[in-house]
């Protein structure tokens, strides 16, 4: 199969296109013949190394956690699908070798759900990894109708559908972006507000009675500045900051699951969730997709085009 491999630790320079071995297909997982791949941050970090400390990693690496596309065998006892089926999936695996940016991935089938009809390949590909992390960021912090939520980050890829999820859920969403990705985030649903010195006089000037609730996606103080503005300071989750957890808040590191996939594909299904594609290149030009990742400047998902 065709595949972006690392052979070593470094930046997008290391990257390669090319061929590799078709991955085996375990007992309980599924062949994924892959049609897009999301791109996220922590796939260029694994390849820099920045996941070293706390995962196993193997080279030849191919990267990616993110796919959409078509179920071409089963495992011995993978019997929640069959072939032919469509599925998305964030493949996160035990050890970091065999990813999704390639033409095929094995999948376990815990990491999967059936694709969204609405959504198209590229848009299915971008939801996993960024919208599991909202959705279980906001589980964390019990987000519900009767929230006041502050979304740090709102236009990026996991907060943009943080912001969708809460409001889908009938809370008031409150989300800090840049100035030029203000009305993006009024079509989502989310009242912003400008990142940076004096966050919190601006929260209280539209939420005289502040927030209920809190989610950060960026860290760089966002969540002193959040327990600052919450009656309840344990109702503020990060993804980025472990500190949070010291200040009786929770720390959150996304885990697959096919039921809270299922539950996104609903909500796509819908037409609650929606997925903002900032660039879509072809699979051989994994390294530029890193590049434009690693700005941070990105609205929404950066997919990759496989097949």
């Amino acid at each position: 199969m065709r595949a972006i491999t690392a052979p070593r630790y470094g930046g997008p320079e290391v990257l390669a296109y090319g061929e590799t071995d078709d991955p085996k297909v375990a007992p309980d997982a599924v062949l994924v013949r892959v049609k897009a791949a999301g791109v996220n941050p922590v796939d260029w970090k694994i390849v820099a190394g920045g996941l070293d400390p706390i995962m196993n990693v193997h080279f030849p690496l191919v990267p990616g956690w993110d796919a959409a596309g078509v179920v071409e065998a089963v495992g011995l006892d993978a019997t929640e699908f069959a072939v032919g089926d469509e599925v998305y999936g964030y493949v996160r695996k035990d050890e970091v070798q065999h990813g999704t940016y390639a033409e095929l991935v094995s999948a376990p089938v815990r990491t999967l759900a059936r694709k969204p009809r609405s959504l198209s390949w590229q848009q299915a590909a971008g939801v996993p990894l960024a919208g599991l992390t909202a959705w279980q960021s906001l589980e964390r912090v019990g987000v519900t109708g009767s929230d006041t939520v502050l979304v740090h980050a709102a236009a990026g890829g996991v907060g943009s559908f943080a912001v969708q999820i809460a409001v889908a859920r009938g809370a008031r969403v409150i989300g800090t972006a840049s100035e030029r990705n203000h009305d993006f985030l009024r079509e989502l649903g989310a009242e912003p507000v400008a990142y940076g010195d004096g966050l919190a006089e601006r929260v209280r000037a539209i939420a005289p009675d502040g927030i209920t609730a809190a989610v950060d996606y960026v860290g760089q103080g966002a969540v002193e500045v959040s327990q600052e503005l919450l009656a309840d300071t344990s109702r503020v989750a990060s993804i980025t900051d472990p500190s949070v957890t010291a200040r009786g808040g929770h720390h959150v590191w996304v885990r697959p699951s096919g039921a809270d996939l299922a539950e996104l594909g609903r909500l796509a299904d819908e037409g609650r969730l929606t997925v903002h594609i900032d660039r879509a290149l072809p699979l051989a030009e994994a390294a530029e997709a890193f590049r434009l990742s690693a700005t941070g400047r990105t609205r929404g998902k950066i997919v990759l085009d496989v097949g």
